[in-house]
């Protein structure tokens, strides 16, 4: 072994360890990177190795500018290789609610935009060969009482008047599709899917190296500072100077940029998976690969995935934590909503941090020259975030702010933020009661 050998060794140890999971036990390695040494010049430095910055960087390449990305850790160390492997079409209001919010015109296109994110997804799968298990059978929004039944008929005409292909589903539909009958009815947006987020995040590095990009892991940027018409990005063995800064790393965001960590709320997502099940009860759960969420206060989320493996997920403690012990409450459910689980064994849980906004829109800021941040995905992130990583691209290359789907806005800090645990936690407790009055309330 050499001496530089042993350095990058002593370096790369220094790395925090991708948390486990069933995507970490399951996923081919990740492509060969290194850690920044030196200084160097690119036209763009993107700081986060999550879906909005491979993205970015991806699409930044692919126009032939120089793009360097920079992770204190590895591609997918955070939410985008820990999420729940949905690729959600839409937003968390309607699109009407959109046009209203942006105005006519910004507004419907930022929702059919949105609302057709996942052809994008499917798209850069396709043309890289990302392999990451992708499926698309449609994502189902689960009512489980009454009082969410009209707001999920607007959504369902809403998406069709716009040229979605969603379709309404009855209380026996859905029990069809799910095996419970837990759901008062439903609606398939048979644009939604599934993937390997992990895989999928990994795949998107690969491809944007193979576009020319570079990606850095192990190199946590320390310092942000104006050089003469460029940006110096430093890490602890580097820098690179470069026009443009991305600030990429969603509900990972820290202090690097005065006031942005503070414009979101980190919120815990949990999942847990079972081994693969039996193919009997594997063919009443999702067979077509669906995914589904629920429309209650608190999101409980799950799909089967490509091996049979039912993963659920929602909310979580504001802690890091890991193993299916870990999350009894999903579980608990889980058995709750198919018995026949009895027995099943669940051989994996983990959690990971995603950021949510107070409008409940993703937010885009343009903080100083040469300077973006898109953050803020409220639960969307696999299909927006990929998404606005292209948009990212287009605004770098000269597209003008009034032409972009996201208007730019001041970074606006949420106030007392420094208590959002306490506020999480009566927040979900809050939620949770509200959820247990509507489904006693479904018949």
């Amino acid at each position: 072994m050499t001496r530089q050998e042993t350095g990058r060794q002593l370096q790369f140890a220094q790395q925090p360890l991708m948390p486990a999971s069933l995507y970490v036990d399951t996923t081919q390695a990740p492509p060969v990177t290194e850690r920044l040494s030196g200084e160097t010049r690119f036209d763009v430095a993107v700081i986060g190795a999550g879906i909005t910055g491979l993205s970015a960087a991806l699409h930044i390449a692919a126009s032939g500018r120089r793009a360097a990305v920079l992770d204190s850790a590895e591609p997918g160390w955070g939410a985008s290789g820990r999420n729940g492997g949905q690729v959600n079409p839409g937003l968390k209001t309607l699109p009407s609610e959109v046009e209203r919010d942006f105005g006519r015109e910004v507004g419907r296109r930022l929702a059919v935009a949105a609302w057709n994110a996942p052809d994008l997804v499917f798209a850069l799968i396709e043309r890289y060969r990302i392999q990451c298990s992708p499926a698309r059978g449609g994502t189902i929004r689960a009512a489980t009482g009454q009082a969410q039944l009209p707001g999920l008929e607007r959504l369902t005409d809403e998406c069709r008047a716009r040229g979605g292909d969603a379709a309404w589903l009855n209380a026996a539909e859905m029990a069809a599709l799910t095996g419970t009958s837990r759901y008062v009815a439903g609606m398939i947006d048979r644009r939604g899917g599934q993937i390997n987020p992990l895989a999928y995040t990994r795949g998107l590095a690969a491809a944007a190296i193979r576009e020319g990009a570079a990606v850095y892991s192990n190199s946590r940027v320390v310092g942000l500072s104006r050089s003469g018409e460029a940006w110096r990005v430093r890490t602890p063995t580097g820098a690179i100077v470069a026009g443009h800064v991305v600030l990429a790393a969603n509900g990972y965001t820290d202090g690097l940029w005065p006031e942005l960590a503070e414009s979101v709320i980190p919120l815990f997502s949990a999942i847990v998976a079972t081994e693969p099940l039996p193919r009997t009860l594997a063919q009443t759960i999702l067979a077509r690969r669906e995914v589904l969420y629920e429309l209650g206060d608190v999101t409980i989320y799950y799909r089967v995935d490509d091996a049979g493996r039912l993963l659920v997920g929602g909310r979580s403690a504001s802690r890091p934590l890991c193993g299916p012990d870990a999350f009894p409450f999903l579980r608990e459910l889980a058995l709750r909503v198919w018995p026949n689980l009895d027995g099943v064994e669940w051989t994996h849980g983990w959690n990971g941090r995603l950021a949510m906004t107070r409008d409940h829109y993703p937010h885009w800021h343009e903080p100083a020259p040469d300077v973006i941040a898109a953050l803020g995905y409220n639960g969307r992130g696999v299909a927006m975030a990929t998404l606005l990583g292209r948009e990212i691209s287009r605004r770098i290359d000269g597209t003008p702010a009034h032409d972009m789907l996201l208007p730019t806005r001041p970074i606006s800090p949420i106030p007392l933020h420094r208590f959002w645990p306490a506020g999480v936690a009566a927040r979900v407790a809050f939620g949770q009661w509200k959820d247990s009055r509507t489904e006693r309330g479904r018949a």
